[in-house]
């Protein structure tokens, strides 16, 4: 079914910085990313990151995503940036997307200040041990939804596909108990394996079975749906994103142009350069 909504392609690249604030240090060595994925971020100090915000604002940026990797407490941590936060937000008209780790109520004094919280989602307690290495279980996840979503806060929690080395089962359940959550976008992205991680040699899942959480994801959860930044390139993606677009994603990051100018036929297309989730 093709659907008439209309379909948001965001390209954050251009205007949309992902920054690290711990440089490419990380207490984590999870079995997908092995610290990877930190070393295309920009690494900023805290002792300039408010001029920097400042300088991407006067360069034309619309804001940014504050990240970096856990340390001890298993937190990515911004709440000694606290002040910092508060600067960039009043000084100021930049968008703030944040990734956190497990936040706690202490954190909710500089949470406030951040446009919406991005937070991997794992939902079956075996797949957080095998591939983030941690004691945690799916309620601690819960827990953090629950704590955002009663204090107003917007929170757009990411499934990766294929997550468990490229096998697909426990996404449905992922998706089941965030459904009951007044979520307003939920981001799915697919695992790629990256080479240095010990998930280099798993083969990504396929594109059918990929549409198929799609669907599935579709039809059961009310908010808005998209397809996040990470899933596999070249024809994988050109299919699946051409798929994902027919099931009725509401949002999508970073299709081919191919995908676009295609899309352009059969939805309403709004290019935005920002990240999927504000």
């Amino acid at each position: 079914m093709i659907h008439v909504k209309k379909l948001k392609i965001y390209i954050p690249g251009i205007s949309f910085p992902s920054l690290s604030l711990t440089g490419n240090y990380c207490t984590l060595d999870c079995a997908h990313c092995g610290k990877h994925y930190l070393e295309s971020m920009k690494k900023v100090e805290k002792s300039n990151l408010v001029d920097y915000c400042k300088n991407l604002e006067k360069e034309g940026y619309k804001g940014c995503l504050l990240s970096g990797g856990m340390d001890s407490r298993l937190k990515v941590p911004l709440d000694i940036y606290t002040d910092e936060i508060k600067q960039i937000k009043k000084e100021t008209k930049l968008k703030l997307n944040v990734h956190v780790g497990f936040i706690d109520e202490s954190d909710l004094e500089w949470l406030k200040y951040v446009d919406v919280v991005s937070l991997d989602f794992v939902g079956e307690d075996d797949v957080i041990k095998r591939v983030y290495k941690i004691k945690k279980r799916v309620e601690d996840y819960l827990k953090i939804i629950e704590l955002l979503t009663s204090n107003g806060i917007k929170v757009a929690p990411h499934i990766t596909v294929g997550l468990d080395f490229g096998k697909i089962w426990w996404e449905y359940k992922a998706i089941e108990l965030l459904a009951h959550y007044p979520v307003d976008v939920l981001v799915l992205d697919v695992l790629i394996p990256t080479r240095g991680t010990e998930m280099e040699n798993t083969t990504s899942p396929s594109v059918d079975k990929s549409l198929e959480v799609v669907k599935y994801a579709r039809d059961t959860f009310n908010g808005e749906l998209s397809i996040g930044c990470m899933r596999p390139p070249g024809k994988w993606r050109l299919e699946f994103d051409k798929g994902a677009i027919l099931i009725g994603v509401d949002r999508i990051t970073n299709p081919p142009r191919k995908v676009i100018e295609w899309a352009k036929k059969i939805r309403d297309v709004e290019i935005i350069y920002e990240c999927c989730v504000i």
